[in-house]
């Protein structure tokens, strides 16, 4: 499914371009970037262009780029849930280039998803996410955007590199951010 561009204040959340690949490269080769997401960092170029390629075929995955100068900083993707019982959900994961951690860029990109899901799109209930017990930077950009832990499940993930762990997991309902914004929080 395409998703339509996103603005905000800072970023562009559009789909993926073939010119984006170095982009993609930059910050997903960081070994501090890929690991926390559970996916390995690019080993070089060519693998870059692989995922970009996917990204580009599959068309859930937003491409984050700065506003001002279009450079791309990060992925922000969205897919089916199947696990939520009676509730059509979908599933948030992101990355973004450490060189860019700490400006709340990620919390402004996923609460603009969280708007045009739950405003815009048809037929969601809700949204849900998790992260590794020691991601700490996604922990608050979930706490941020006004999800509800759910529950951590034990040895529920495993990484790129077969290492198993748990999984902190988070919801958020339409209803409870409609009736968050009806109070103005």
């Amino acid at each position: 499914m395409k998703y339509r561009v996103l603005e905000t204040a800072r970023l562009v959340l559009r789909d993926w371009r073939k010119e984006d690949a170095q982009d993609l490269y930059e910050y997903a080769r960081n070994p501090e970037v890929g690991p926390m997401a559970g996916w390995a960092p690019h080993s070089d170029r060519q693998h870059s262009l692989q995922i970009l390629q996917r990204y580009m075929e599959s068309g859930d995955v937003w491409a984050i780029a700065l506003r001002e100068s279009g450079k791309v900083i990060g992925q922000l993707r969205m897919y089916p849930d199947e696990n939520r019982g009676k509730y059509v959900a979908k599933y948030l994961s992101y990355a973004l280039s450490a060189d860019y951690w700490g400006q709340g860029l990620m919390t402004e990109a996923v609460k603009a998803v969280i708007q045009y899901v739950f405003e815009e799109l048809e037929g969601i209930d809700m949204l849900s996410v998790f992260h590794a017990p020691d991601n700490a930077r996604t922990r608050r950009v979930i706490e941020k955007c006004g999800f509800t832990y759910d529950i951590t499940l034990e040895k529920a993930h495993t990484d790129y590199d077969g290492q198993v762990s748990d999984s902190v997991c988070y919801h958020l309902l339409k209803e409870e951010y409609l009736g968050r914004k009806e109070e103005g929080r």
